[in-house]
């Protein structure tokens, strides 16, 4: 089944599905930077480097080109703006970046489409945002004829055994077919249980970083054997790792980090810390899961993201580790773009999963 990545970003959502046999036809991603690290980690996908609104037409997309859209439309700039569909929402240039994805959906009318967002999407303007998206979707007059049945559920990482605890929600689209997304989920995790029954165990950091050895300049590296399940499954065959250097950090942050303890943050220190992050210098627990990777896990004042005990942040290997990213996969670029890559990605054993819920009701459905 062939599979559009819109907002695809280094790759996160198609590296799932990929890993579940689905082809990413073509992916679309802004900055050249982040692109370069798609490219290379999915060669045989046709990777647009453009501004989303610059190509959502007919000389870009055709009708059925593919079985499904995958994609995480950012949503900050959501309003309601004139309320209603007709006088405002998605005509407000506010919301353009999500207007380019409904509108590559018109064209392409997928089998099914999947959204990963933050779930504050869910309750902006009281929830009468996620209600306009869904009207947009459900509305035959915007699709020939057609209609989406569209569901959402918000999903932990901790639930799919990955260390860390961040929630999105997760908005599935499918043309002219209802269905109960609950039995979905519940149905696709008994069929992985069958043949990857550690697939969902709860995991702690350290069973998800333990064996990377300490940063070296070049950021390469030989990992250490795998320890647990969760790196067994992350495992390449290449020992060989990337993306494992160090922040240099300043002598103040260095002291500060060595008086805390796992757990702990900057509420331990005899001295004020000005950060707006209320996790600021907080050192990861070992037995304990990972707040949200966000973009700013090199920095001591970006919340909790020291490493459970080494007194340094997490390396970008360590950070894709917590993401789920399998071992093979290297970013490029530099060092704030790899963090803005690794942060804003898509955990891909979320997309693995998503791809074989895909997978198994579209060929449950087409019989």
């Amino acid at each position: 089944m062939k599979v559009i990545d819109l907002f695809a970003g280094c790759g996160g959502f198609s590296t799932g599905f990929m890993q579940a046999g689905f082809n990413i036809s073509k992916a679309v991603e802004f900055d050249s930077s982040i692109a370069n690290t798609y490219q290379i980690n999915h060669p045989t996908t046709k990777t647009i480097v453009a501004d989303i609104g610059t190509i959502d037409n007919e000389h870009y997309f055709s009708e059925n080109e593919c079985d499904v859209i995958i994609g995480g439309p950012p949503c900050q700039g959501f309003s309601m703006a004139g309320a209603r569909i007709r006088g405002g929402f998605v005509d407000d240039p506010r919301n353009y970046l999500f207007k380019h994805y409904f509108n590559i959906v018109k064209i392409v009318k997928p089998k099914m489409f999947i959204i990963e967002n933050v779930k504050g999407i869910l309750t902006m303007s009281k929830g009468a945002i996620f209600s306009e998206i869904v009207k947009l979707f459900s509305d035959p007059n915007n699709f020939g004829g057609d209609r989406y049945y569209v569901h959402h559920k918000v999903v932990k990482a901790s639930n799919f055994g990955i260390p860390q605890a961040r929630e999105r929600v997760i908005i599935i689209g499918v043309k002219n077919k209802d269905f109960d997304i609950e039995k979905e989920f519940k149905t696709t995790r008994e069929k992985i249980e069958k043949y990857i029954p550690s697939y969902f165990n709860n995991t702690t950091v350290w069973e998800a970083i333990s064996n990377i050895p300490s940063p070296t300049l070049t950021g390469e590296c030989e990992a250490l054997p795998a320890e647990s399940d969760y790196q067994k499954y992350l495992y390449s065959k290449n020992p060989i790792l990337h993306n494992n250097t160090a922040t240099n950090h300043s002598k103040v942050a260095i002291e500060r980090m060595k008086k805390i303890s796992q757990g702990e943050n900057w509420t331990s220190l005899d001295e004020e810390i000005h950060s707006v992050h209320s996790g600021a210098y907080g050192r990861l627990q070992k037995d304990g899961i990972s707040p949200t990777i966000t973009t700013r896990f090199d920095t001591p004042s970006g919340g909790k993201f020291i490493h459970p005990v080494e007194n340094r942040t997490l390396t970008p290997r360590e950070a894709a580790r917590i993401q789920s990213f399998p071992d093979d996969f290297i970013f490029y670029g530099k060092k704030s773009s790899i963090c803005k890559q690794v942060g804003n990605a898509v955990p891909p054993k979320i997309a693995y999963f998503l791809a074989n819920l895909t997978r198994r009701f579209l060929n449950e459905n087409s019989k």
